[in-house]
Parts: structure tokens; C-alpha cells; sequence
């Protein structure tokens, strides 16, 4: 006996309220955007648990990084934004900036270097749109 598939249940992760909150570029809100993501990656995982425990810490690290470069190269505010997707997680990072992101030789010794590398390795998607207020950075994680 065939079924027919029910389409007025919403997926669990569409239960999950999207996270948009904005920050003033200090040096701090680096610390204060990974606490909002793991309170928004809390939420989600009581409506549809990771699929796998790394992908929480690495959508963290992801948030980290994107802020951190957010503070550094681009002064002045930038705004976190995270929406659940069917099989993973939107992180959009919007900062001032107009310059494009690019990656950096990695030298031993050196701070720094790696951040946009760890990005690309750990996001299924990396996309850079710039506009004239500066430029959102869209990744896609798994969950």
C-alpha cells in the first residue's frame, strides 16, 4: 500500500527561529558572537540533533574566524546571521568592508595566516558577495 507523503508537518529544523544580531566591531564581540551561535546551535540540536558531534565545534570555529577577520580588517560593525538548512547550517558574516577575503601564505612562526584556509576546509560552500556597504560572507556547514 502506497503512501502518500504528508506536507503539513514543517521539517524540525524549521521549528528553529533564525539568529540575526549585529555587533559593534570591538574587539570582544568575537567572544559574544560564538556564545549567540552556540545558544542558536542549542536550539537547533533539541529540534534535530548534528548529524556527526565535530560539526557543532566546527561551525563554531567557522563563527570565530569570520568574526575575528570581521574585527580585524574591517573596522566598525558587522552582523551574524544563521539559519538551519535542510542538511546543514547558513552562517552569513556581513562586515564593512568591500574588500574580498583572501587567503595568505601560512608562515611557521607567524600569527595568523590560516583563518580563510580552515574556512573553505570546513564549509561545503564559501561565497563572498560585496556591496556597496561592505560584503556578506556565506558559508554552508553541515549539521
Amino acid at each position: 500500500m502506497a503512501t502518500e507523503p504528508r506536507w503539513d508537518k514543517a521539517w524540525p529544523f524549521e521549528m528553529v527561529e533564525n539568529l540575526m544580531i549585529g555587533f559593534d566591531g570591538e574587539l570582544h564581540d568575537v567572544t559574544d558572537a560564538r556564545l549567540a551561535a552556540e545558544g542558536f546551535l542549542r536550539r537547533l540540536a533539541r529540534a534535530s540533533p548534528p548529524t556527526s558531534p565535530e560539526h557543532w565545534n566546527d561551525i563554531l570555529l567557522v563563527v570565530d574566524e569570520l568574526a575575528a577577520n570581521a574585527v580585524q580588517y574591517a573596522p566598525g560593525p558587522f552582523t551574524l546571521g544563521m539559519r538551519p538548512t535542510y542538511d546543514g547550517v547558513h552562517v552569513t558574516m556581513h562586515d564593512t568592508s568591500t574588500t574580498p577575503p583572501s587567503p595568505r601564505p601560512f608562515k611557521p612562526g607567524r600569527a595568523g595566516g590560516i583563518g580563510w584556509h580552515l574556512v573553505h576546509t570546513l564549509c561545503d560552500q564559501v561565497s563572498v558577495v560585496v556591496q556597496p556597504d561592505g560584503k556578506d560572507v556565506h558559508v554552508f556547514l553541515p549539521w
